[in-house]
């Protein structure tokens, strides 16, 4: 198979032969982020390596002591350590009554034929012979590589042909193959994530996500059915395309495996509980910090182990965002709450840059109000209809207004009706269910004057070119409706005569502020 993530899993935690009565694991992580040469430098394969040593570590009982986490190391630092670990191994399984288990991960560059570790090469058929030696009863081997891209960027220079799994008939009782991969697709890494899909796919899934009959633990079945969903749709955006992880594996009479036991560490960790609703992107610390773990929308268990500590929550819903900050305190069980988060309209997740849209529209109507300018007495009093164009960094909007001034002066009757257009740009900042936006509109205004007097009197028709600032303030009622109260500084370029002169175009100034109701499309 093209080269993935290859897993071949088998656990010590399932019902053991009756002459088992005790076990040990241990493993090796591995990640670089140089390959050969001509290959681009990695940004998340040491990353992932660490990601995988935690999880293991806090949730599948392996023992720091006999674990070694190599980041950035070579080829013979890696056969040096898979031989002593091979001699560990030996020493452990002669022990009465004794299961080992050895866990093998790699994340970065390869080829059909060899890991490319710092410049250095480990053939594949080396690594597989020392796994397949080891004196474990069990074997995990996982094998990540991607190819290079932007933001969603593939490990490795080139395309390369599919790459061939070890048999899984070796020595020991129980292997099975986990893929991220199938033969003729690439494996993808994710600039928002930090990591590859896969292995951030299927750590989500060790943390909890994958437990789907609630019991506290999760099994390789249940890990492979939640990678496998959660990748396919987090690459249908990819430039890459699609990327499909397989399974296969080859073990008896030991029933389900179990990978991790979040529910048997509930006393040094936190379980957080999300609503059942929407999807879940859980960050340490803050909004720019580490991605820790995320829960798809159609995820079956809604909860999570994670250490100790601060997290940053974002949960997108159909028709909006919300963020916010918890505290997880060890031992503790919490029920993540919306209600206490920042909520963000939808139009507000595209100017954030974190909607799958480029573009979010939507009308707008609602009574206006213009002091009156020197063809006029009174305040000009009328309505609009406006749209609006939300994108990542700015937005856009047109809008067409109506309003209607009258006056009168011993027998002389005047109505003036104003008809303007104007387009603005313009930049918003967001809190909570308010935004603000500061920007300038640019547009024209058609003036008819009408009078009724003794005798007759013609009506007038001008033309003026307008300009000025707009400041809005606005609210989100939620299910896409909004209301905002703006005022604009609009400046009109009016051309008047007065009685034995010239005609001339003068600015002038008028104050203009409407109520608004609207809703996004």
């Amino acid at each position: 198979m093209k080269l993935g993530v290859l897993l071949a899993v088998a656990w010590m935690s399932l019902p053991l032969p009756a002459a088992a009565t005790s076990s040990e694991r241990f493993a090796i992580i591995i990640g670089n982020n140089i390959g050969a040469p001509d290959e681009p430098a990695l940004r998340y394969a040491e990353t992932d390596a660490l990601r995988v040593y935690d999880v293991l570590r806090e949730l599948g009982g392996y023992e720091p002591t006999n674990m070694a986490l190599l980041r950035g190391a070579d080829a013979e630092t890696v056969r040096s350590s898979l031989i002593a670990w091979n001699d560990r191994i030996r020493e452990r399984s002669s022990a009465p009554n004794t299961e080992v288990v050895l866990f093998v991960y790699y994340s970065g560059h390869a080829d059909p034929e060899r890991l490319h570790l710092g410049g250095t090469a480990l053939r594949m058929t080396e690594l597989a012979q020392l796994v397949r030696g080891s004196a474990a009863q069990f074997r995990l081997v996982v094998l990540d590589a991607c190819h290079s891209g932007a933001v969603t960027r593939t490990k490795g220079a080139r395309v390369k042909p599919a790459f061939a799994l070890p048999s899984e008939h070796g020595a020991g009782e129980g292997v099975a193959f986990l893929t991220a991969t199938t033969a003729d697709e690439d494996a993808q890494e994710s600039d928002a994530l930090g990591g590859s899909f896969f292995t951030h796919a299927f750590v989500s899934a060790l943390l909890g996500a994958a437990d789907r009959n609630h019991d506290g633990r999760v099994v390789l079945d249940e890990a492979y059915q939640y990678a496998y969903e959660a990748t396919l749709r987090a690459t249908s955006r990819t430039l890459a395309g699609t990327q499909h992880a397989s399974f296969r594996y080859d073990y008896s009479g030991r029933g389900d495996i179990v990978l991790t036991a979040p529910a048997a560490h509930g006393e040094e960790r936190a379980t957080l509980h999300f609503p059942a609703t929407g999807e879940f992107l859980l960050l340490r610390d803050s909004e720019s910090g580490t991605v820790v773990a995320d829960l798809g929308g159609h995820a079956d268990n809604r909860q999570l182990s994670v250490a100790p500590g601060r997290y940053f929550v974002r949960a997108r819903l159909p028709e909006v965002l919300y963020e916010g900050t918890i505290d997880a305190r060890a031992g503790s069980s919490h029920e993540i709450d919306l209600g206490g988060f920042t909520r963000i309209a939808y139009s507000r997740l595209v100017r954030k840059g974190l909607s799958p849209s480029t573009a979010v529209h939507g009308l707008e109507t609602g009574f206006r109000f213009r002091t009156p300018l020197p063809n006029e007495r009174d305040p000009c009093l009328g309505g609009f209809l406006g749209y609006s164009l939300d994108l990542e960094e700015f937005g856009l909007g047109g809008r067409f207004s109506a309003c209607t001034s009258r006056w009168s002066r011993n027998s002389l009757f005047a109505t003036t009706d104003s008809y303007d257009f104007a387009g603005r740009i313009y930049r918003a900042w967001d809190w909570s269910r308010f935004s603000v936006e500061v920007g300038v509109e640019l547009g024209a205004a058609v003036f008819l004057q009408r009078f009724d007097t003794v005798g007759r009197a013609a009506s007038r028709l001008t033309f003026a070119p307008m300009v000025g600032p707009r400041l809005l303030i606005g609210f989100d009622f939620g299910g896409g409706f909004f209301g905002a109260l703006d005022v604009g500084g609009e400046t009109y370029f009016l051309r008047t005569q007065a009685p034995r002169e010239d005609p001339t175009t003068e600015p002038h100034f008028a104050l203009r502020t409407s109520l608004a109701l609207g809703k996004r499309l």
